[in-house]
């Protein structure tokens, strides 16, 4: 069933079309309507919007319930935005305290009340929201600037404009308030919208108007007009303010949910303004910094007055004001099931006999699907149709005989709200500017060396301009690069802090630290694809398909997958189907639902009769896991046991007895579980988790164990080591990125440690509800810190957990602080590695210099884990005592608070920490004479060369596909000007990363993508980046015929095939087509010897077209003409 369907039966239902009916008039009048249960009021409100067109502003409780609400306007609408009018603050007066991203959304919405829309607009709001006032209508016009398309436009009056309204001028623009102008493109990112728009100018009309996307900085979509808006917080802030209540049209509906308790909540609010107001007083001296209260915000009489001229809706539970009308709606709530499907089964067919219809909303269609094997096993005559979309509350409707039931309340899951995302200040271009050369950069040049980056230059050669890179050597000595190289040079990443030492050109050392690393690296290579090897050829045990059990594990998962999950679970799940071993690495960030995958595959393994090891780093996730596979397979007919030192001798011999006979499904521990005396009847699957924490020697025990078992890895800030070799392909990874929706990034916040940042951060978390993790790694003093916590906060109930204590005992306290009855728990760090409380979300981390970047990134993984907005406060001393070290480390943090940063926390980490041991402990001094990158060509390789080699037989597809490539590399060096000139792209460091995306570009679908978003970003394309793109063409042909590099100078072209002793090539069939276009052409080509290799010489090549043409006629291909 369709959502227009649905909303229709509610359209043309003649009681709702009364009960809308009496909303026309625009006059203050109160109507009340009761019994609008579930998700009713929004469908009430929906309809109401469909048959009145008017403006409708809503008010519920608080922002959670406004969200849930508008997400269901969100899904009953599909063609209309309902708006969320949100708070600027996050607590009145404090004004460092400012949500960017919601002063936007106050903006913007005040912008579309402005623009009037003939079906009218829906507001959500909640009362903190409109006891702040709002500029008022006649300042906010004139201070819009509107432009559409086919206007003219100068640009230098925009950019004065655009000053006055305190935008600043940018190179690339990647947040509000900036613009930047390049030749006939504009870009401005308004205070008024979600993304920024692109205006493309013809002379000085305007052609198109784009919006585009920060990161990629490509356009999505195209607009006929935009208004453009400065600060409202600060540009306006001398003009006078006014209620919402004036700003919106005269026919707007105000519905309220609970009239009293708004009228409170402006009290509340302007009672903490005046305070804080009377407070800035006295310490400013009695000067007004700041507007009175009165005039920033809106009193209960204010509003009362204020809502006198629109009609009155009251909804929901409580009524307060004189009623002008009243309807009873005849509804009731979707009755709780607790997850049980025969008593589902047996109130969807008392529905059916009662004449009501059936509709499960569900916006999943696995979901549905799912629900559908269910029935048909417990009862086929049961009918249901689907609703495509989730509402946030089933409901029972008897007048309409139709029972709407939500899928998440069946389930019991947690039903998440979607809102819409805003840009905050992205990092988008930081994570770029990561892999940018910076001048003074150690970089590595494969042929000769690591020297240090100088910038660009421009060179004359043959009268023609080109640009260069320099690269300084020992002794000065320069090295200018062509940029059709720039694929041989990387950004030198060893250990930090330890500078390399600069090669000297010319000198062989740099060749013979190559050969070197070569060798030694081959040696480990081998051991490690023979391993590989053996797996891929140990008889394993395939499981079956997927039972109906399976189903009804999947569906009953609370929160909703994200596509990544689904398809690392699908992943897992077709590996364990094949006849081989599976081993397969599940890197996913903290909180992303990497437990879930396991336990998937868990019961996958169990419900084929296999038992299944889950291998931990510590105590304390063991129980932790303990709990959540029980949780999750409570209804499943499988046991679950752990062992860690809370268990005593005597139970672990209990349960490893009956580990051995096959009583014990699934056995979850610490690395006691790789002791001899652990003995399976019947081992299936092997998880590891949290794989960084795990020693050398547990690894190599696992080595032994692990040969025809299927092996699931998951991590998520993964060892460098483990990281390279799935990236190689030695085993097989899946990347789970996607946050789960609603999942708000962490704010984190560097401080030294201070008492009232302290008391607020603490205070703030417990008013909310919520709870707080304080990290302090010394055990000495954990006490006397829990103390002066106490002094902080007294009311705050607070709990002492780390390492040394009792196992019974910690246990206990860690129970308390998961039950709710701790508020706050002061811990060492045996927290970070897998404590799952949502509602702790406040985590504080003293002396956090002293962590590790994957601990931290971990620790702060422990809250945001529920949609609520959660802080991560590192404490440390003054930042002028640490070593550059933890500077880094912790700013890196700060940077990277996104959502799914771990996997970049995890290569800066290597930029930081040096590669580490990656294959073993002796190569880490290669490392650092080779830079990291360096370093992964040579073992790169080693691996092409021992599959070449060794191991042909294993690898023989994977070679196949490989051979047509016989240069493994052409450089091209030419006189004619190939460059991306200086007035399409001015800044050098935009350049300099186009010029290495294009030289590293693969094949001619990235290249086509290359050119659209250069057009989109800078206009149209000239001749010369044409030409540089079209060499691109040029060396990915010259390569598969044999070149190693072409010459294209002074009116000829040179191509210097491979070394004479390759004679596998000069008897293949492509060389033997390069004669035969030789000899037809003898006119013009001239062959010859140079120092061992033949040179093929071609006369009257002027530009590039021609060279391209000659080359593609070598390979036997035609050239398309542009």
């Amino acid at each position: 069933m369709k959502i227009k369907d649905f909303l229709k039966l509610y359209k043309d239902d003649a009681i709702m079309q009364t009960m809308v009916a009496s909303l026309k008039p625009n006059e203050d009048q109160t109507i009340q309507f009761r019994g609008l249960v579930g998700s009713l009021d929004a469908i009430a409100v929906a309809v109401s919007h469909l048959l009145n067109h008017q403006n409708q502003l809503i008010i519920l409780h608080d922002k959670e319930e406004a969200a849930y609400f508008q997400n269901d306007l969100q899904n009953l609408l599909d063609f209309k935005e309902p708006l969320l009018f949100p708070t600027s603050y996050k607590r009145p007066y404090q004004f460092d305290d400012i949500e960017n991203a919601n002063v936007l959304m106050r903006a913007e919405i005040l912008n579309r009340i402005n623009n009037k829309s003939s079906t009218g607009e829906i507001i959500v709001t909640y009362p903190e929201a409109l006891s702040e006032k709002v500029i008022n209508k006649k300042s906010l016009k004139s201070n819009t600037f509107t432009a559409k398309v086919g206007e003219s436009l100068d640009v230098e009056f925009i950019a004065e404009l655009l000053q006055t309204y305190d935008f600043e001028p940018t190179d690339f623009v990647y947040e509000p308030g900036q613009y930047a102008i390049r030749g006939g493109i504009i870009d401005i990112f308004s205070y008024a919208s979600d993304e920024p728009y692109r205006i493309e100018l013809f002379g000085n009309e305007i052609d198109s108007i784009r919006t585009f996307d920060v990161a990629s900085q490509l356009s999505t979509d195209t607009v006929k007009q935009i208004s453009i808006i400065p600060n409202v917080q600060t540009k306006l802030l001398e003009e006078s303010r006014e209620s919402l209540l004036e700003y919106i049209p005269k026919n707007t509906k105000i519905w309220f949910k609970d009239f009293k308790q708004t009228q409170d909540v402006l009290a509340q609010y302007y009672d903490k303004a005046s305070k804080s107001f009377k407070e800035i007083l006295e310490s400013t001296q009695q000067t007004k910094v700041v507007l009175e209260p009165h005039m920033l915000f809106e009193t209960p009489d204010s509003f009362k007055t204020g809502l006198e001229k629109y009609l009155k809706v009251e909804f929901g539970n409580r009524f307060y004001l004189k009623a002008n009308q009243e309807f009873e709606y005849q509804a009731k709530p979707q009755p709780s099931f607790n997850k049980n499907f025969d008593f589902i089964a047996d109130n969807l067919s008392s529905n059916q006999e009662a004449g009501l219809i059936n509709i499960i909303s569900s916006e999943s269609l696995t979901q549905t699907e799912r629900l559908k094997n269910i029935f048909e096993e417990i009862d086929p005559f049961i009918k249901f149709q689907s609703l495509p979309h989730t509402l946030r509350a089933g409901f029972i409707d008897e007048q309409l005989k139709l029972a709407c039931y939500t899928d998440h309340q069946i389930f019991e899951r947690f039903h998440r709200y979607k809102t819409k995302d805003k840009q905050s200040k992205s990092k988008a271009i930081t994570i770029r500017e990561l892999k940018n050369l910076q001048p003074g950069d150690f970089v590595t040049h494969i042929d000769y060396g690591v020297g240090r980056f100088a910038g660009m230059d421009k060179v004359d050669n043959n009268g023609k301009k080109q640009e260069v890179i320099r690269l300084i050597y020992r002794d000065n000595d320069l090295l200018y690069v062509s940029i059709h190289a720039l694929h041989k040079i990387s950004k030198y990443s060893g250990k930090e802090g330890s500078t390399p030492s600069i090669s000297k050109l010319g000198s062989p050392e740099w060749e013979n630290k190559k050969k070197k690393a070569k060798r030694q690296v081959k040696d480990i290579a081998k051991d490690l694809i023979e391993l590989y090897a053996k797996r891929k050829s140990a008889p394993g045990f395939g499981c079956d398909r997927d039972s109906f059990l399976q189903a009804e594990l999947e569906s009953s998962f609370i929160y909703e997958d994200t596509p990544d999950q689904a398809k690392s679970t699908a992943d897992v799940k077709a590996d364990m189907e094949l006849e081989h071993p599976m081993d397969r690495l599940v890197c996913g960030d903290v909180g992303f639902g990497k437990t879930e995958v396991a336990i998937r595959a868990a019961f996958k393994a169990v419900d084929n009769n296999k038992q299944v090891a889950v291998l931990v780093p510590t105590t304390i996730l063991a129980m932790q896991h303990f709990r959540t596979f029980s949780e999750r397979l409570e209804k499943m007919p499988v046991t679950v046991e752990y062992i860690n030192r809370f268990k005593s001798t005597k139970q672990i011999k209990e349960i490893l007895k009956r580990t051995e006979e096959g009583k014990v499904d699934i056995l979850i521990g610490t690395h006691r579980i790789v002791n001899k005396d652990v003995k399976f009847k019947d081992l299936g699957l092997l998880v590891i988790d949290e794989e960084q924490k795990f020693g050398v020697s547990v690894k190599d025990k696992l080595k032994e164990f692990r040969v025809n078992v299927d092996v699931l890895t998951l991590t998520a800030t993964p060892i460098p080591r483990t990281l390279h070799f799935s990236l190689m392909g030695a085993r097989d990874l899946s990347v789970i990125q996607t946050p789960p929706p609603n999942r708000q990034p962490v704010t984190t916040e560097l401080h030294t440690f201070n008492e009232e940042v302290l008391r607020d951060a603490i205070a703030f978390e417990l008013q909310r509800g919520g709870q707080v993790f304080f990290v302090h790694n010394r055990i000495g003093d954990i006490e006397q810190v829990g103390n002066i916590i106490l002094k902080l906060v007294p009311d705050a109930r607070i709990g002492v957990a780390h390492g040394q204590m009792d196992g019974a005992k910690l246990e206990k306290a860690m129970m308390r602080f998961i039950e709710g009855e701790f508020d706050v728990l002061v811990s060492t760090n045996i927290i970070e590695s897998g404590l799952d409380i949502p509602n702790a979300n406040t985590i504080i981390i003293n002396h956090a210099h002293m962590f590790g970047m994957s601990d931290l990134h971990q620790m702060r993984g422990r809250v945001g884990r529920s949609n609520k907005k959660a802080f991560c406060y590192l404490l440390t001393p003054p930042t002028i005592g640490l070593s550059s070290d933890s500077r880094k480390r912790l700013t890196t943090l700060e940077e990277f608070s996104d959502l799914g940063d771990g996997f970049k926390v995890a290569m800066r980490d290597l930029d930081i920490r040096g590669a580490g041991n990656m294959l073993g402990a002796e190569q880490s001094g290669f490392i650092t004479d080779l830079g990291f990158d360096m370093y992964h060509k040579i073992l790169d390789d080693a691996v092409a060369e021992l599959k070449e080699s060794h191991f042909a037989d294993l690898f023989k597809d994977e070679l196949a596909k490989k051979a047509k490539i016989i240069a493994q590399d052409c450089t091209i060096e030419t006189d004619l000007e190939i460059l991306i000139p200086e007035d399409y792209v001015g800044n050098i460091t935009e350049r300099l990363s186009l010029y290495s995306q294009l030289d590293n570009i693969k094949n001619e679908e990235e290249l086509g993508v290359f050119e659209k978003s250069l057009q989109d970003r800078f206009g149209p394309i000239p001749e010369p980046v044409y030409d540089l793109i079209e060499t691109v063409r040029i060396r990915w042909k010259a390569e598969s015929l044999g070149f190693e590099k072409l010459l294209i100078k002074n009116g000829s072209l040179k191509a210097y095939f491979v070394p004479a002793d390759n004679e596998k090539y000069f008897k293949s069939d492509v060389f033997g087509r390069i004669l035969t276009f030789v000899q037809m052409h003898s006119k013009k080509c001239k062959m010859k010897d140079y120092k061992g290799r033949p040179i093929l010489k071609i006369e009257n090549i002027e530009n590039i077209e021609q060279a391209k043409s000659i080359i593609f006629d070598m390979a036997g291909e035609e050239v398309e003409t542009a």
